[in-house]
């Protein structure tokens, strides 16, 4: 077993000279932010006042890239000060307690054990690793669906450039404010085949807004798996970063046998930040790409798969303020607040002569992303119009490309209101 503190202790591990180029602090203007009030969980609007984002504008991109609450930064600010001052004595102290403390708030907030658990930097990273890593034998092949996201599509494509295995695409839905559960589960299990290994879908999708069925796909799974030996069970797996901090569900809520995120998006939690949950025995059938510190093959499966390496520790070892955040403030109450604001988005946007709304109004078939189309506009074009009259939207960055809102924790009804307006006097 190899860990990073015995490869300092041994004095393996060197010091790299750190070369500041081309920054001038002469040009970089002081930050000096207000402390944050005490967080009452029970009160939004003390919710809001946790974030420094820009005020007095309908912000509804936090979802791309989290703003840190207060906790998480001052988490951030603390552990990159005590590395900056010494760091070799404050690795050497505090990583063990402190990734142990990062693992237990991510198995509470999941309800889950926290050795199925491994830690990443971005939903991407984790999609790479474990289709990469999980094993597949000549003829093996892998089912994923049109609507992916590139990184699970361009992990599958290596994949298949590296070692020949088949990929093929299913397409679950024709229009997607029109999507359907029976007719989702239906064209994904007939899909597979005999030879499927590997079941590759996304929670959320984040072109359109829809969400998939995955419990019900999961059990449709599974009847066909019945019939199998383990080593040729199709593996459900899901990239679950648009669901992930804004569901009130788990992994064994899905049913799923890898649930992959980042933290950085509904979570909020540190930029650089992510994850791997699978289970014990769809863990037997992977094989780390890239070697741990903290692990080993007889260990926990989530500690040998987590990538070894110095990375941004500061950031990691913050994402337990990240889920004691939302373990204040309540998974289901979060998850009420969204939909509940997402729905009257919807609502009050398909009330728009010239508006289509493209994500579903069903709350079983979608989550916190809306996504529509205005007539005469280019949703570029829209995002640019709105956010001079300070509503901020995204355009999908997808073929066709949709205008987005996102609705979450810290937006409220009058920033709905204020979307509203604009989009009508476009």
């Amino acid at each position: 077993m190899v860990t990073r503190r015995a490869l300092l202790t041994t004095g393996v591990a060197g010091a790299s000279a750190i070369a500041l180029v081309g920054c001038d602090p002469a040009q970089v203007p002081p930050v000096v932010e207000s402390p944050a009030p005490p967080l009452n969980p029970n009160d939004w609007n003390s919710v809001r006042a946790q974030f420094a984002l820009t005020t007095g504008v309908a912000n509804f991109t936090t979802f791309t890239l989290a703003s840190h609450p207060a906790g998480v930064r001052a988490a951030i600010n603390r552990h990159r000060t005590g590395l900056d001052a010494d760091t070799y004595g404050y690795l050497t102290a505090n990583e063990s307690t402190l990734d142990d403390a990062v693992a237990g708030a991510a198995a509470a907030y999941l309800h889950t054990d926290a050795a199925r658990i491994a830690f990443t930097d971005s939903t991407t990273m984790g999609l790479g690793l474990l289709y990469s890593g999980l094993r597949l034998d000549p003829g093996d092949e892998v089912l994923t669906t049109e609507h992916d996201f590139y990184a699970t599509h361009e992990s599958l494509r290596l994949r298949t450039v590296r070692d020949g295995i088949t990929v093929r695409r299913v397409r679950l839905y024709d229009e997607s404010e029109q999507a359907d559960t029976g007719q989702i589960v239906s064209r994904l299990q007939a899909a597979v085949s005999d030879r499927t290994r590997i079941v590759a879908i996304t929670w959320v999708h984040s072109s359109t807004g829809v969400k998939l069925p995955v419990r019900a796909i999961s059990d449709a799974l599974a009847q066909i798996n019945n019939g199998r030996e383990p080593a040729q069970r199709a593996l459900l797996c899901v990239d679950g970063v648009h669901g992930f901090g804004i569901e009130d569900a788990g992994p064994d809520d899905l049913g799923c046998d890898f649930l992959v995120t980042g933290c950085h998006k509904w979570l909020f939690g540190p930029r650089g930040t992510g994850l791997i949950w699978g289970r014990a025995e769809a863990w037997a059938r992977f094989t780390p790409i890239i070697p741990t510190f903290n692990g080993s093959p007889e260990g926990p499966p989530g500690a040998f798969a987590t990538p070894g390496g110095y990375h941004s520790f500061e950031h990691r070892w913050a994402l337990a303020e990240a889920f004691a955040v939302h373990e204040a403030i309540g998974r289901t109450r979060i998850a009420e607040r969204s939909h509940t604001l997402a729905a009257t988005l919807k609502d009050r946007l398909a009330g728009i002569p010239k508006v289509r709304l493209r994500t579903p109004k069903s709350p079983e078939l979608s989550a916190a992303l809306v996504c529509c189309e205005v007539e005469g506009y280019g949703p570029r074009d829209a995002v640019a119009r709105l956010r001079a009259d300070d509503v901020w939207a995204s355009a999908t960055p997808y073929s066709p490309s949709y205008l987005r809102f996102g609705t979450s924790m810290l937006t409220n009804e009058s920033d709905v209101d204020r979307a509203l307006a604009a989009v009508r006097s476009l």
